[in-house]
């Protein structure tokens, strides 16, 4: 992804309507300062362009809890639209990623990215969307938290093809099992696909195996190339955008890690009733959080790709007044 057509875009994007020179006074600027940054001349720092959402009356830090979701909270963190904000914020993205994996995925010096981290110097636009995408492999739906990304030039068709592949997964949640199927190097060696081989693999139905397919086709998540399907792009795909289906697709593969364990299948499957503070509860979510993002981490770069993984976990609190039993 282009992150300078990306930044440019997006600042033309919150413009809007308005003229570069009503929108750079807007702001504060005496010059034209937005026909530089449209024609990537040069850049806002990252705590500059939240300042500037701020004033266009957009609250960058309720729209970053969207982005977050159940998955994290942008609740009592520093300001965005402060340096210290976005040293936070790149701090709940980094998790335990190196800053040598950061740099390498980026595409930025270890010293940048360094610096980025500690606050000693500030990322510009698009350094902060590269880093982002480093970290979270989800820059178009952090955008997304602050405009309609189907508008920018640069990732509208992006955009469209991750929202299919959102949509196949609500939809048709073993299509994203069958997806990593393809992947695998077992399929891979293959001389061309054999009908019937996914749903043994899977331990699903044919018809799920045919329904699958042809979801993954219509999204162009996949192509038939000399009789064997091949997975068009790895996207990741996260699946917090609409809450109620977003439950149900949870409760979906909860329901697969329970049939798999009680017909023996072999994995962890683990459980601790306790009781503990408010506090040491926070902090479990924390390192739930954490371990998540480091297994996500880890997925990403795990080469050669040989068999396909369910990971589910829960942290529930079972006596908080009004639960249903």
């Amino acid at each position: 992804m282009h992150f300078e057509a990306l930044a440019a875009d997006f600042l033309r994007a919150i413009r809007g309507k308005r003229s570069q020179r009503a929108f750079s006074r807007r702001l504060g600027y005496r010059s034209i300062i937005a026909y530089r940054w449209e024609a990537r001349v040069c850049f806002p720092t990252a705590a500059e362009v939240f300042r500037f959402l701020g004033r266009l009356g957009v609250d960058a830090d309720r729209a970053l809890e969207t982005f977050f979701g159940a998955a994290g909270s942008w609740k009592d963190r520093p300001p965005l639209a402060r340096p210290e904000g976005v040293v936070a914020l790149l701090g709940e993205l980094r998790g335990k990623t190196s800053i040598l994996e950061i740099a390498r995925r980026s595409g930025h010096s270890r010293f940048s990215v360094s610096r980025w981290l500690k606050g000693a110097s500030e990322p510009r636009l698009p350094e902060l969307l590269a880093v982002v995408d480093a970290m979270s492999f989800r820059v178009l739906d952090f955008l997304s938290a602050f405009t309609d990304v189907a508008k920018l030039p640069s990732a509208a068709e992006e955009w469209r093809a991750l929202s299919a592949a959102r949509t196949a997964a609500y939809d048709v949640p073993w299509s994203h099992a069958v997806l990593r199927v393809l992947e695998i190097a077992d399929y891979r060696a293959l001389a061309k696909h054999r009908r019937g081989w996914l749903s043994q693999r899977l331990g699903i139905t044919l018809a799920d195996e045919d329904r699958c397919l042809e979801t993954l086709k219509r999204s162009r998540q996949i192509r038939l190339e000399r009789g064997k399907w091949v997975v068009d792009r790895t996207r990741t795909i996260d699946t917090r955008a609409d809450a109620a289906k977003s439950r149900s697709l949870r409760a979906h593969w909860i329901g697969v890690a329970r049939s798999r364990l009680e017909s023996a299948t072999p994995g962890i499957f683990g459980y601790n009733l306790m009781a503990l503070s408010r506090a040491d509860l926070d902090k479990l979510r924390e390192l739930h959080i954490a371990y998540f993002r480091d297994m996500q981490a880890l997925v990403a770069d795990s080469s050669p790709s040989e068999c396909v993984a369910l990971f589910n976990t829960q942290l529930v609190v079972l006596d908080e007044p009004g639960v249903r039993r």
